[in-house]
Parts: structure tokens; sequence; C-alpha cells
């Protein structure tokens, strides 16, 4: 059986280990820190598991659950619909494969969150980035690591939740729009609960990211690990999100090709 030399070359490389399979997902379960919102706003469910039979009088030979999610639990794909400047634009079935898969380009920024949580991303840092590995790449996602995965085991650390609101990083307003709007890159991943900063609303406009990105038919994903473990560029990402008809967004599982000749 062959296949073509392009994926011949794919296959030989996972099978002789110079390409690693990556997984970038946080693993769900009931304990997987969801978005909680202030008053007056409706959180989505969390995750859980219904069993329906297990080796029993339901069903003898076979074990299955009912699964009760909402659309935007943990590592997930937040598509166009989901707000309102995206509207009109493509639900979470919709959105072609194409766009799905692309260059990953890893900006680390764990040095400036570690010393202020609510760090936001400039198109400063973007363009120094840029300047030491080459512009950003047409189709490719722009993965944020930021060391927030290291709280991922603890809802409370996760959200950091206080009486002024969430402390996490994120992208401020005016980068937000130059991704959106100035960029080649198909979507953005964070290591946090959601696509914006925790306290995002302050920002100009209210939640910049979802604003302008999902506005301009561009995409996001969240609660993404093992980013320390990407190089820079080099790495290709793979977002599979359930083709939810009329879905704005998915849970996802998000791996990543990294090339390990030399490294």
């Amino acid at each position: 059986m062959t296949t073509s030399p392009v994926l011949d070359q794919l296959i030989g490389g996972l099978a002789g280990g110079d390409v690693e399979i990556l997984d970038l997902t946080t693993r769900l379960s009931s304990d997987t820190p969801a978005l909680r919102l202030p008053e007056p706003f409706t959180d989505p469910i969390d995750f859980r598991l219904e069993q329906v039979s297990a080796y029993d009088e339901p069903g003898p030979y076979w074990r299955h659950h009912n699964i009760h999610t909402g659309e935007h639990i943990g590592t997930h794909l937040d598509a166009p619909v989901h707000w309102v400047t995206g509207k009109d634009g493509l639900d979470v079935s919709q959105i072609p494969m194409s766009r799905l898969v692309g260059p990953a380009a890893v900006l680390d920024v764990s040095a400036e969150v570690a010393k202020d949580p609510e760090f936001l991303l400039e198109v400063d840092h973007i363009r120094a980035w840029e300047t030491e590995h080459g512009t950003l790449s047409n189709g490719s996602w722009l993965l944020l690591r930021t060391g927030w995965d290291q709280y991922g085991h603890d809802r409370e650390l996760f959200l950091n939740t206080d009486e002024d609101g969430s402390r996490t990083p994120g992208i401020s307003a005016d980068c937000a729009r130059w991704l959106a709007e100035d960029s080649p890159v198909s979507g953005i991943g964070v290591e946090t609960v959601g696509i914006d900063a925790g306290n995002a609303m302050r920002l100009d406009p209210p939640f910049p990211v979802h604003h302008h990105l999902l506005g301009n038919d561009r995409y996001g994903v969240t609660s993404l690990r093992n980013l320390a473990h990407l190089p820079p560029t080099g790495a290709v990402v793979v977002v599979s999100p359930l083709p939810i008809v009329h879905g704005t967004g998915s849970p996802a599982r998000v791996i990543a090709f990294v090339d390990r000749r030399g490294r």
C-alpha cells in the first residue's frame, strides 16, 4: 500500500520519531475549569457524564454515556457567530477545514505574565517576535504562551478572580484589531479560559478579541496546554472541533505536528 510522496514522508517521520504529535488539549471532565461570568449574565453548564448503561440491564454488553456540556467548555473553538459582530458569519460546522490547520507561531510572554497576571499583548510584541523569527505566515495560528496552563489543575487559581474581576492575561484592544484586520492569521490560541483577558469587559470595545477577530472571520481556541514544548516556528497546528450545526463553538482536540530533527 502506498500514499503520495508527501504523505509518505509524514508517515515515515511519525514512525521514525522525526515528527512528534503533541497534544495541546486540556482533558475534559466535570473538574475542568469553565468560564464564570459576572451577574446578571448566565454561565454555560459544566461538563458532566450521565451513565446510560454499564454492562447491566440497560445494556448488558456495553457501557455508554450521555454528555452534558456547554459549547465553550475546556479547550474549545469560538466560531464567528459566537459574537454579535460575527452574527452573520460562520457557525462551527461551516468553518473550512483549511482554516483549522496551519503553521503555529508561538509567542512566549510567560516571563512578563509572571510579573503581571493582567499582562496584555501589544502589536509591538508581535513585531519584535517577527524581527527574530520572520513575519506571520498566511493562515497561521498565533499561540500565546503565558504559562497559565500551570494553574489548570485548580479552578480558583485558573480563573484568578477577586472583588475586582478575573486577573488573567490576554490581548489588548489595539492588538486584537490588528490581528483581525491587518495580520494573515486564521486565529489565535491561548492558555486561559477565554480568548480575551480576564478583565476585558473594561477595555474599549469590551472583549476586543471576540469583537474584532470573530467579526472578521478569525477564530479563537482556549485552554491550551504544552505550548512550552513547541518551537517558536516550524510546527503545524490542527484544531478539530465537533461540526455542530448552528453551533457557536465546540470543545476541540488540538494537536501539533513538531519536527524534532536536530532538536
